[in-house]
Order: structure tokens, then sequence, then C-alpha cells
């Protein structure tokens, strides 16, 4: 019977590795209050905003690692008079979640600058100080560079800035070239540390970021049109001022092999979104080159839209209408499943989690080259103690999720993963302090802070780095 058990708890843990169809799994226990955004934090638990903005609540995998029949428990709220939708956000590299901003606080458009920083030991949040002037934020592109910093863009205009964690301070960045504003633009990490956007205002063109020199320069146009036509009438916010909505596109998802998919809204005198392919100049030098995808179905798109990237190197991207799509590199084929509108998250255990109420699992096998490589870690491990355990590959191929603009929920970050040999409990060790938040890092070699969870099962174990929802070769070790 325990081996049956045991085989039955692995299988659990791989079944990203080999599935034969694809499958969706409702979660036993669902959202308490409904489930907007969520995020996975680095101890292996998801937290997701409920029904009423201000609230959270922290989906915990049981014993075994399962999330589908994981359970739900009330975090704590938000500061009083922050309730956003739509911010600017992000899991960072010493394990808090940061949100910037908001189209609506409290259920009306405010394109508020507030900011706040939640503490998952602690389970508190903390206000701070928005950048110096920018008066309003809204729905912002942002992105986590490989330094650790996070950067983000003003709606409005072309201005940047990048809070550093440690000290809840922003630094302006410099934004020269910018063709166009940042308002509804998306940023993708590339490999290379640049961040690739395409723009709304200015399409069909695109642009690459050097955080280094503090430059936009061209990447050429991406040959068909991602952005939808800019929206009639006007937003009134603030005292006397008024938005213009540019328009829309869809989320942008780095692949394995190093290409960009980029989807969009329905252009004008389109009937279906297109979609664009990036492939970057050989070499690294250049401004790349960009291919026409195909298209979506008629009547759909994925502007303001959901888009995950699955271990298997497929994209897995959700129409506006809801529909579930796989992209393979040439084709974009539509699953039988409805994702409801809701967030696409990819869990430590390959699965996605779907509008927090339901599992995704996709067919497909996972290249070996893509796991985490450890290289050193201690092998014998005290609970409630933290160590250091380095490798390679520890933040995955990609920043994994993505979204038109706002919603960011990468998970370019490696959580620690100890199974007990003799139970089969699953334990996730919190991570901390990872040395690079950079994307596909190749042979540079990585390392990050774990923390040996009190309540581990004691004895022989084996421990696995997983970045983004694939696992690197377990380790054997000792829990004492």
């Amino acid at each position: 019977m325990f081996k049956t058990f045991l085989l039955a708890a692995t299988a659990l843990l791989c079944a990203a590795t080999v599935a034969a169809a694809q499958t969706t799994q409702n979660l036993a226990h669902q959202p308490p209050n409904g489930a907007g955004i969520g995020f996975l934090l680095t101890d292996g638990t998801v937290l997701y905003q409920g029904g009423s903005y201000s609230d959270w609540w922290k989906l915990t995998p049981d014993a075994n690692g399962s999330y589908v029949n994981g359970t739900w428990s009330r975090q704590a709220s938000l500061p009083a008079g922050y309730a956003p939708d739509a911010f600017a956000s992000a899991v960072l590299a010493d394990g808090r979640l940061v949100i910037a901003g908001g189209e609506y606080n409290e259920g009306v458009f405010a394109f508020t600058d507030i900011c706040a920083i939640y503490d998952p030991l602690a389970n508190t949040w903390t206000e701070f100080p928005a950048p110096k002037n920018w008066g309003f934020i809204g729905d912002s592109p942002s992105t986590v560079l490989p330094g650790g910093d996070f950067l983000v863009g003003r709606k409005f205009d072309k201005r940047m800035a990048a809070l550093n964690p440690a000290t809840l301070t922003w630094k302006p960045y410099r934004f020269a070239g910018k063709q166009d504003f940042d308002a509804e633009e998306g940023w993708t990490l590339l490999p290379n540390g640049t961040v690739l956007t395409y723009d709304v205002k200015n399409a069909p063109q695109s642009e690459i970021y050097s955080p280094k020199t503090e430059t936009w320069t061209s990447a050429g146009s991406t040959v068909v049109d991602l952005a939808s036509p800019p929206e009639v009438g006007s937003i009134r916010y603030g005292k006397n001022k008024v938005y213009h909505p540019p328009g829309e596109v869809g989320p942008g998802v780095l692949r394995p092999d190093g290409t960009v998919f980029a989807t969009g809204g329905t252009t004008k005198g389109a009937n279906a979104g297109h979609t664009a392919i990036y492939t970057p100049p050989a070499g690294g030098t250049g401004i790349g080159t960009w291919a026409a995808g195909p298209d979506f179905p008629a009547g759909e798109d994925a502007g303001d839209s959901f888009a995950a990237l699955l271990p298997t190197g497929n994209v897995l991207v959700e129409s506006e209408i809801g529909r579930l799509y796989e992209f393979n590199g040439s084709t974009l084929t539509a699953t039988k499943f409805d994702g409801h509108g809701g967030s696409l998250l990819v869990l430590p255990t390959g699965e996605v989690l779907v509008a927090g109420s339901f599992v995704y699992r996709a067919a497909g096998t996972v290249n070996p080259a893509w796991a985490p490589t450890i290289l050193k870690v201690p092998t014998t491990l005290s609970r409630g103690t933290s160590y250091v355990i380095s490798g390679r590959q520890f933040n995955g191929m990609s920043q994994d999720e993505s979204f038109g603009d706002e919603y960011e929920t990468a998970t370019n970050y490696p959580l620690v993963r100890i199974q007990n040999n003799a139970t089969g409990h699953v334990f996730y060790a919190r991570t901390h302090g990872h040395s690079s938040m950079g994307v596909a890092t190749g042979k540079l070699k990585v390392n990050t802070n774990f923390d040996v969870p009190a309540t581990a099962d004691t004895g022989a174990s084996t421990l696995a780095v997983v970045a983004n929802g694939i696992a690197s070769n377990a380790v054997a070790v000792t829990i004492q």
C-alpha cells in the first residue's frame, strides 16, 4: 500500500513531464470570495486577490503537493483606501509581492498612484510612496530587471522608474528614443536583460529598451497590426484630466527557442486578432525580425487577455471570449476548454491554475535542457534553518506569464521542493535573495537562499529546484 501511495505522489509531481491528452480538473475547494489575479509565492503557496479587491486569499497545496486538493486561508487586507484593479505587479527576489497603481480603485476609474508591498512572513501589507511627481500610475507596464529592481512605466507619458526593493525608493530611468507613451503596452524580458514591447499608439512598430543605456531603439514593424482601434470617447480622472484610450494589444511570451509569441486585439477592418513572432538577431546584435503568426478564428482575439508558457514549450493563450488555445511555434490550436476569462498561472506541478478554480494539464513532454540544474546544496538540512543552493537555469526559460499590459504575474524565480521518502509528503522551502531575476540564463551560475520548513518531515528525502513548472533532477538529502 505504501509503495502505491508513494508512486502516486511522485506521479503527481511529474505530471507535466508526460501527459496523454489535455485535461482539466476543478479544485476541490473553490476560492471563498472569487479569484481575481493570482501570484505564485516563493514558498509554493498562491496568493489571490479576492472579489472585493482589498481582500486576499492564499491557496496552500495539501500534504502530497496537490493544489487541486489544497485549502484556502484569508490573508491580510490592503491598507484602507486602496482596493485596486488592473495594476503593475511582481513577486520580488526577496519573496515579497509589490503592487503599484491601478486603473480602478475602490470600483471607480482613478489611475491611482498608491503602492503597497506584501510581506508573506509577517502577513502584512505596507503602503509606500509612488515615484516622485508622477501623480498617476494606473494600469502600467512593469517588469523585474535581472538585478532585482522593479521597473514601471507611467501610463500617460514615456516616464519610467525602478523601485529598489531594499529601500523602497524609486530611481528615475531615462527613456530616450521612446516612440510613443507607455499606455496599454506590455513588456517582455529577454535573455540579454533588455525589454521588448510592441506599440499601441504607434502600431505596428515595436521597441527594445536597454536598462544599461536607458534608451529605447526600434525593433521594427510587427508585420501585422496587433493593436485594436482606439476606443470611442474619453475617460476623465483626477482634476480636469482626460484620457483617450489608444486601443489594446495582447500578451507576449518568450519561448525556449528564444522567440516571442505576441498576440493582439482585432484591428480595424479585421474580423479576428492577429499574432506575430519575434526572432532576436543572430549573435545578439541588430533589431531582430518579425513574422506574421496564425490568426485567431473569426470573432476572437487576445487583446487584454492572459497567456502562459507551458512546460512543454507551447504557449497557452486565452482569447477574449475565454477559449483556451495552444501555440506550438507554428499553429494555434483551440482546446476544448474555456478559461472563463480568468488569469493563468503555472504551478510547480506543471499544471496551469485557471481563474483560481481549476487546473489545466497539457499534453506533451518537457525538454530536459530547459530544467534547472543543482550544482551545490548541503545534504544534511535542519528544520527551521536557511541554506544556500547554487546551480544553473534557476529562473526558467521565460517570465512565463503575460497579459496585454497590467496584471503582471511572472514566475521566473526558483522554488525548492522537498519530498520525504517515507511519507511521500511534499514541502516547499521558501526561497529568497535570488542572485538573478533574468530569464534563460543558460550556463550562468546562480544561487538562492531557502528556508527549510520547521514542519518538514524528518529523515531521508529528495530535494529539487522548480522553475516555471519544470523540476531539476532530485538530489538526496536528510532532514533533521
